[in-house]
């Protein structure tokens, strides 16, 4: 009877240490959670929100995450944004370009993966940047010697303002385009 009675007690002390782990596990899960939540809240509450642009080429799916800042009346090139300098291509964390397979990009080969993707403006030539580091924030940690690709683009005058900052991912006859645009500007690279 000692014997059945030391077993329930140790049964009993064990099931209320797992249903106390299980319940704490619960709690962390849920915390987590609506961390993320409250995360991604704070992020959209953001000045420049962030966004995806998303496309396919062919088999090739392109994601391009992004903070979109607005012009609000500034002057963009040059100024907020300065020549010759790297640019992390957007707002707040650097912007990211995703890419599912190996691919050609300005006709260099480029390894399929999550690249983080930085620029050097200038008044008549861009230099485009893949980086091998895509979790950083801005461009102030960026490493040169970590660059995966550099390619070159035209800027081009649009005709309209583009409030804000805007990526596209356009797919047209076998090859595609991507695009970046803001103020009176659109750099586009072509994506194979």
């Amino acid at each position: 009877m000692k014997i059945s009675l030391i077993s329930t007690r140790i049964l009993l002390v064990t099931a209320t240490f797992c249903i106390s782990a299980v319940a704490q596990g619960q709690t962390a899960k849920t915390e987590t959670k609506e961390k993320s939540a409250v995360s991604m809240a704070k992020k959209d509450d953001r000045p420049s929100p962030p966004q995806i642009a998303e496309g396919t080429i062919n088999d090739l799916k392109v994601s391009i995450a992004y903070g979109s800042p607005a012009v609000k009346g500034r002057k963009i090139w040059g100024e907020l944004v300065p020549f010759d300098k790297v640019w992390r291509s957007g707002a707040n964390e650097a912007t990211t370009i995703e890419v599912s397979r190996d691919t050609k990009v300005g006709g260099q080969a480029l390894k399929a993966g999550k690249y983080a993707l930085f620029t050097i403006p200038s008044e008549k030539e861009w230099t485009i940047i893949f980086n091998s580091v895509p979790d950083q924030w801005g461009s102030y940690k960026y490493d040169e010697s970590k660059d995966a690709l550099r390619i070159k683009a035209t800027p081009e005058k649009l005709a309209t303002t583009t409030e804000r900052l805007t990526y596209k991912v356009v797919a047209e006859n076998g090859t595609g385009k991507i695009s970046l645009a803001w103020e009176n500007l659109i750099v586009t690279w072509e994506m194979r």
